[in-house]
């Protein structure tokens, strides 16, 4: 009787490491997720809450560059 709680006992312990392994396991992979979503928004990259330049009503480098070489064409003309 004493060896069956001894293992039962035993077994119970292990179970409940596995258990807890499997949770740090799955924390892990969830704040390493968290990191990469981060990391990602420090590098300038647009999360769900910004706009873009063109929601925004700015102009990009090419349209300004775009506009200037329009402008000279029409004095040019002139």
């Amino acid at each position: 009787m004493k060896r069956f709680l001894a293992v039962l006992i035993a077994s119970m312990f292990l179970a409940s490491a596995a258990y807890a392994a499997d949770a740090v396991k799955d924390e892990k992979s969830k704040s390493e997720k968290s990191e990469k979503s981060e990391k990602a928004a420090e590098k300038g990259e647009k999360s769900k809450g910004e706009k873009s330049k063109s929601e925004k009503g700015e102009k990009t480098k090419s349209e300004k560059a775009k506009e200037k070489t329009d402008e000279k064409k029409t004095e040019e003309k002139k």
